[in-house]
């Protein structure tokens, strides 16, 4: 299969080889929690919800210099075409929860809040490629809802190689095929990179171009993600001077 139209240069759905696709974000979704978000990218779609800071529920998991950050990922069984259903807790969900955690860690700043708890649920609604990503920027945006005190926004994009072509964003099509990719998460202020991923081998040079897509497709996420908190704070405000 073509995924790049070699007269055209675009892809299946339209896109050019370093498009992203539509990304949407909303924030305050999730009424009982403290911080929780909505994020889109194309027909991907994911949920977050954030609690805390709280105290530790579990005495022997409490850090005396520090909050523990614990982070739970789910797909909903009507996420994909599938249907299958999932059981919880499977390896799959550990390994993406433990990355999400890793991830967000190194922008929150946990030694202001010691002895504390902050829980992070991401479930995945519609699941159409970059589930990781769209869930790392979901629960960006939950936690900045919350007003969890973070140093930078870590924000995620995946690239790929596909028709010896770098591709941004893929979706689930492209990320079926087999070729490589990368998942890339980044503080973006910072131009620190906290999450890594690559699923099989490259060439250093198309690596480096890869993942500098990947890159700033980030640093676009971030820059969008910051207009929209921007305009909600806008509109707080707005509503305490009325």
């Amino acid at each position: 299969m073509e995924f790049v139209n070699p007269l055209t240069g675009f892809r299946l759905d339209g896109r050019r080889p370093n498009e992203m696709r539509h990304i949407r974000g909303e924030i305050g979704v999730v009424a009982n929690a403290d911080g929780s978000a909505m994020f889109e990218m194309g027909n991907t779609k994911v949920i977050a919800a954030v609690y805390g800071p709280r105290e530790v529920q579990n005495k022997s998991q409490q850090l005396s210099n520090q909050a523990l950050v614990q982070c739970e990922y789910s797909m909903a069984n009507f996420s994909t075409g599938d249907r299958m259903r999932r059981p919880k807790g499977d390896r799959r969900s550990t390994e993406i929860s433990l990355v999400i955690r890793q991830s967000l860690e190194a922008s929150v700043l946990t030694h202001l809040m010691p002895r504390s708890q902050i829980d992070i649920f991401v479930q995945v609604l519609q699941a159409d490629g970059g589930t990781r990503s769209a869930c790392i920027n979901a629960a960006t945006m939950a936690l900045a809802d919350a007003g969890i005190p973070m140093c930078d926004l870590v924000t995620s994009c995946s690239a790929g190689y596909l028709c010896t072509t770098p591709l941004l964003d893929l979706n689930y099509v492209e990320d079926s095929a087999g070729g490589p990719d990368v998942t890339v998460g980044l503080l973006a202020k910072m131009d620190k990179v906290t999450l890594l991923q690559m699923d099989a081998k490259l060439p250093m040079d198309i690596f480096e171009n890869v993942m500098q897509l990947a890159i700033e497709g980030c640093k676009a996420v971030a820059q969008y993600i910051h207009e929209v908190l921007l305009e909600n704070t806008k509109q707080l405000e707005s509503r305490r001077g009325k």
